[in-house]
């Protein structure tokens, strides 16, 4: 039987501390290639630190840092050649254009990059029609995205996005995990992505890792994480009495959790949904509108301290 491919990311009982403040404490996990990784936690749980370790801008005060199989500590130089990282919102030029500013990152990462190539990358990410366009003409989204673009101009076998759709509005988020989907399946890339939007990690992550207070508090694959019976369904309907009365003397009473005004609110398996959509529609019930609300945001919540504000854009539209 052939053996496991080591990991690409091993870290081991990694600590950091500001002062009194534990920020990091002894966390440990692992990243597989080709992975997109979910760093899941409130803000102020540890996930920039955890990366900005990483990346080696700051030191660990504990613990150990493996990156494609070399130590940090020893092979710095050698492991950070093939990263290419956003930290947040890029540090751009904002009075030259997106081709002079992947052109630039290049020449100073010590880069002969063709012009054919640089437009490629712009290409990747969305920008090559805007290429000879000046930054500061350019939307939040797009400045991110020219980031991504500036952390791939040395080809990194990992990339590391800290908050990448951090003041998008909805189409710039979207925009942006459609990137991260493609440098994972189409480009071959392993991205590691921290974020507190719960559904977007749902949306992107094949494994996840939710951290709280600095530490571990669980790992693994969003199918191992989230039971699909936790599904909530809201169900706005302009006949709230009528519904009501029959879904109690319906076989969908025991799925029944509470009403809110002319909402009712049912707890399911996700694969039950369209059996119940389609049991409304044989009652008359005049369905104003459906949507299902992954029990992602209660299970974070259930394991994190949940006294922060957290986004979560959990309500879709089925």
């Amino acid at each position: 039987m052939p053996s496991l491919p080591p990991p690409l990311i091993k870290v081991e009982r990694l600590s950091k501390y500001f002062g009194d403040i534990r920020a990091v404490d002894g966390l440990s996990f692992t990243v597989n290639r080709g992975d997109i990784y979910g760093f899941l936690g409130q803000n102020g749980a540890g996930k920039s630190t955890t990366i900005r370790m990483l990346l080696t801008l700051i030191k660990p005060d504990e613990g150990e840092i493996e990156i494609f199989g070399m130590n940090l500590r020893t092979h710095r130089r050698e492991i950070l050649r093939q990263v290419g990282a956003v930290i947040e919102r890029p540090d751009l030029y904002k009075y030259l254009t997106a081709y002079e500013n992947l052109s630039l990152f290049a020449r100073m990462g010590g880069l002969a990059v063709s012009h054919k190539r640089l437009m490629e990358q712009l290409e990747q990410v969305g920008l090559a029609e805007r290429a000879h366009y000046k930054v500061k003409t350019f939307s939040q989204g797009m400045k991110q995205r020219l980031g991504i673009g500036v952390a791939l101009v040395n080809d990194p076998r990992l990339v590391v996005l800290d908050e990448p759709t951090n003041g998008l509005d909805p189409q710039g988020i979207a925009d942006m995990r459609n990137l991260i989907l493609h440098l994972s399946r189409e480009e071959g890339k392993t991205v590691l992505v921290s974020s507190h939007l719960l559904s977007e990690m749902e949306l992107i992550a094949g494994r996840m890792l939710i951290m709280d207070r600095g530490k571990r508090i669980v790992e693994g694959s969003v199918e191992e994480l989230f039971d699909p019976a936790q599904t909530l369904v809201e169900l706005d309907t302009a006949d709230p009495v009528y519904t009501m009365e029959w879904v109690l003397r319906s076989s969908w009473q025991p799925f029944f959790r509470e009403q809110r005004q002319k909402q009712l609110v049912f707890k399911m398996d996700k694969g039950r949904i369209p059996d119940f959509t389609a049991a409304l529609v044989r009652q008359g019930v005049r369905i104003m509108g459906i949507r299902q609300r992954h029990s992602l945001e209660d299970y974070f919540l259930s394991l994190t301290t949940a006294n922060q504000h957290v986004e979560t854009f959990t309500d879709r539209t089925l």
